[in-house]
């Protein structure tokens, strides 16, 4: 008999596997190419085609399984890795497991846990970060959690008392959102809190922002950092400026300038205990700078010339915000990045989904060796090691500044697949060919 399962489910079983709670195979059969482009990890690949000839024994002399396996199908959709289950079936496998819509399902797959943060004074409200973690994608979104009611200078819903924001106790506001914006809502939920405002750090280029539309969902402001306003966003935002705090229930968030993954990039200290860092500063790692000006359109006259260039210059920019601004932080403070790497093959490095994926601005300054680079060898570095660029991130960048939009959520789906690319090579091998 064969068992379907949602994607959520799917990944609770990986999670057991990997606690040695129970033992399977992933056979994934999509072509190879998209395999080796994406997959999930331990995957093995077994290429199959509905309403094909199934040959058990090539299908056994490829992967090693046999009967007594456990198995467990993937395709892109779920349709494919159905039919073959049925086959495996047939044949007298006895426990197999179809994972409902594939590799698409997979990509929306997410876990929220909590980022410890360092102890807050006596007088410090409290302050709760729950970091939102896409796990397919390696994209990191927050949801920030001040200590009390709302009041005259928060922000609330639209159409709430201000003594009572829909009943919620606590005042939240969103950060780097995806198109999954009920994670957001269902986090602010398990913690009796209302959702004042939604942020984004940046215009980004790897996954489509869903910040705007919670907001309008929600009733309440979208902020894109002020610097997005010269990159030509179509969509209405209210724009936050150096500096600029918003209350989030007594703890303040204060928008730090921090350009060079985009011209428009900024980070969020909450509360002097957290900074959430975009595409600015990752746990191993620093952001990529060309993809902004490799885009085309207002993205490539922002950056005053062709994407080596642009990107030169918003290497220099990364490198005096990286040591200017973030590092300036105290080196207990918390560094919360916008995403963990993420594989072709579906390794994380050293991050655990799951778990909380952060650092702190000590042990960054002392880990993280392209950060020892003085500014010249930082900006040679950065601009001579370019990773594969995200898929479709030309498409994804102007859906995100508002100058283009997916037809429809199967469009929006295949727009985003894949693993986020932010991050700049860790190493000095030669520029990848992206032609």
């Amino acid at each position: 008999m064969v068992e379907t399962i949602s994607a959520d489910e799917f990944r609770d079983r990986i999670d057991a596997r990997r606690r040695g709670d129970r033992s399977f195979t992933v056979v994934d059969t999509r072509p190879e190419e998209s395999f080796e482009g994406w997959r999930v990890a331990d995957a093995v690949h077994y290429f199959y085609k509905p309403f094909h000839e199934f040959d058990l024994a090539d299908f056994e002399r490829e992967t090693g399984l046999s009967p007594d396996d456990s198995v467990v199908t993937l395709c892109a959709k779920g349709k494919a890795s159905d039919d073959f289950a049925a086959e495996l079936a047939a044949a007298g496998y006895e426990d197999v497991t179809v994972v409902a819509d594939g590799m698409r399902g997979w990509s929306a797959v997410y876990d929220r846990t909590d980022v410890p943060l360092p102890d807050a004074l006596d007088d410090a409200p409290p302050i709760d970060l729950v970091q939102v973690q896409r796990r397919a994608k390696g994209c990191l979104g927050y949801l920030a959690v001040g200590g009390r009611e709302p009041g005259e200078a928060d922000h609330v819903p639209a159409g709430a008392p201000a003594d009572d924001a829909d009943g919620a106790d606590r005042v939240a506001v969103a950060i780097d959102v995806s198109r999954h914006g009920d994670e957001w809502v269902a986090a602010a939920a398990e913690r009796d809190a209302s959702i004042a405002a939604v942020l984004d750090t940046h215009v980004h280029a790897d996954h489509l922002s869903g910040g705007r539309a919670l907001a309008d969902d929600l009733g309440v402001p979208y902020y894109l950092p002020a610097a997005a306003a010269d990159r030509d966003v179509a969509h209405a935002f209210e724009p936050i400026g150096r500096n600029e705090t918003l209350d989030v229930g007594g703890v303040d968030l204060k928008a730090l300038a921090t350009p060079g993954h985009t011209d428009d990039g900024a980070s969020y200290l909450i509360g002097g205990a957290a900074v959430l860092t975009g595409d600015t500063l990752f746990t191993e790692g620093v952001g990529r700078t060309e993809l902004q000006f490799s885009a085309g359109g207002g993205d490539e006259s922002a950056a005053g010339g062709d994407g080596d260039e642009g990107a030169a210059g918003a290497a220099r920019r990364l490198y005096d915000s990286l040591h200017g601004t973030l590092l300036a932080e105290p080196d207990d403070v918390a560094v919360c990045p916008g995403h963990f790497a993420v594989a072709n093959d579906g390794t994380t490095g050293g991050a655990e989904p799951g778990d909380p994926v952060f650092t702190t601005v000590g042990d960054a300054r002392r880990g993280i060796e392209v950060l020892d680079l003085d500014r010249d060898d930082f900006v040679d570095r950065i601009t001579r090691t370019l990773p594969e660029k995200p898929p479709n991130y030309e498409s994804v960048i102007a859906a995100n500044r508002g100058v283009e939009s997916p037809p429809d959520e199967t469009a929006a789906i295949e727009l985003e697949l894949g693993p986020n690319r932010c991050a700049a090579e860790p190493d000095a091998a030669p520029a990848a060919d992206d032609d």
